[in-house]
């Protein structure tokens, strides 16, 4: 008898780990880390609004993973398009590693220095600054100069990203969690910067965690997690999972022989 509530509590952990939902009457797409990849994003969007208007009516909420910028050709554009978007329905936007060191650059010279090996350099040309001029400005140069290439505006609206977005049986981060805390404990440096402790875990998660920051070839789909992220600064492939009920889908931007083409796929336990 004393054991009973722990046998409830294994099985009720399993049903959501086979069977995980979002709410009722609600239909989710996330998108994976986009990297300056305007034109796959672009591409994404108008296969997501299509695809919202040829199923029935929902409750639609999107939600952006974290790390728009950096490595891709335009992060500029990518910030733009995000807050237009913003503008015409409910998108909600997760800060990923990328957009912490990007902040950090305007108030540390040797951050700055470690965001530009880190595809810093395409965001800050993607704001217009001229490859000669980058290329002949120190450090220091460079570091007064981005004060005023990127645009207060901007800036703000990359502050505000959120850290975590839960969704009935969901969780959506950047990165991951430390398995060992629940929710409501995380720390921000793991939701942007986890890898190994959190893609190793073979345990029970308190949710179905949905992130990025891992590139994988193919969406990775395990018992507790799914990884969107299919690197689409390199390999030209932005994921979205569309979540509805206790369906899983994917809707992506796939760019092959300079054409953009739209797949979308059924996902499968």
């Amino acid at each position: 008898m004393i054991l009973a509530p722990f046998d409830k509590f294994f099985r009720r952990s399993q049903e959501r780990a086979s069977n995980p939902r979002v709410p009722g009457g609600e239909r989710y797409y996330v998108v994976g880390d986009i990297h300056g990849r305007l034109d796959l994003f672009d591409r994404l969007i108008t296969a997501i609004e299509e695809d919202d208007s040829a199923n029935p009516p929902a409750t639609t909420r999107i939600v952006l993973l974290g790390d728009l910028i950096d490595r891709g050709p335009d992060s500029a554009g990518v910030i733009k398009r995000a807050r237009k978007w913003q503008k015409a329905r409910e998108v909600r936007i997760l800060a990923g590693n990328h957009e912490e060191m990007f902040l950090e650059s305007f108030a540390d010279p040797e951050v700055l220095r470690h965001f530009l090996k880190h595809g810093g350099r395409e965001t800050i040309l993607s704001y217009g600054l001229p490859r000669k001029e980058y290329r002949q400005l120190s450090l220091e140069e460079l570091f007064e100069r981005l004060q005023g290439l990127v645009p207060g505006k901007d800036r703000d609206f990359v502050a505000a990203f959120e850290n975590m977005i839960v969704a009935g049986d969901y969780a959506f981060v950047h990165a991951g969690i430390d398995p060992h805390l629940p929710l409501d404990e995380q720390r921000r440096s793991d939701l942007l910067w986890i890898r190994e402790r959190f893609l190793r875990h073979k345990g029970p998660l308190p949710k179905v965690i949905v992130h990025g920051h891992t590139i994988f070839d193919e969406v990775e789909y395990k018992r507790q997690r799914i990884g969107i992220d299919t690197g689409a600064f390199r390999s030209g492939i932005l994921t979205a999972l569309v979540l509805e009920g206790s369906q899983r889908r994917t809707i992506q931007a796939v760019e092959k022989e300079s054409c953009i083409k739209i797949k979308h796929k059924e996902l499968t336990s």
